[in-house]
């Protein structure tokens, strides 16, 4: 049976970017889990947004959907919006503080 390589599904969501932020979501923390369900082909992520009532949530949600799909041997996609734990800046990585200018 073909897997899906968690790698490649990682390197899908670091192409989608904060509408506000130039960062990547990854970087930028709002991935908070990545669920591989390897007998479906399914992949669920579970992420936040830097804001509640981001007015681009659903093209970023759509975006996140669109790419993973085109990860191989994936068949679907379901994104799950969370606000708990709310996004804090501590969340993102090293890279991202620098690009940022907050390092």
């Amino acid at each position: 049976m073909a897997q899906i390589n968690e790698a490649e599904v990682m390197d899908a969501l670091r192409e989608c970017y904060d509408p506000e932020i130039p960062v990547n979501i990854v970087d930028l923390g709002l991935v908070y889990n990545v669920d591989l369900n390897q007998e479906e082909g399914n992949v669920g992520i579970t992420m936040t947004l830097t804001a509640i009532g981001c007015p681009m949530a659903g093209e970023v949600m759509e975006e996140v959907e669109t790419r993973v799909k085109q990860v191989e041997n994936v068949n679907a996609c379901k994104v799950d919006l969370t606000f708990d734990p709310p996004w804090s800046p501590d969340r993102m990585t090293e890279d991202a503080k620098w690009e940022l200018g907050m390092i």
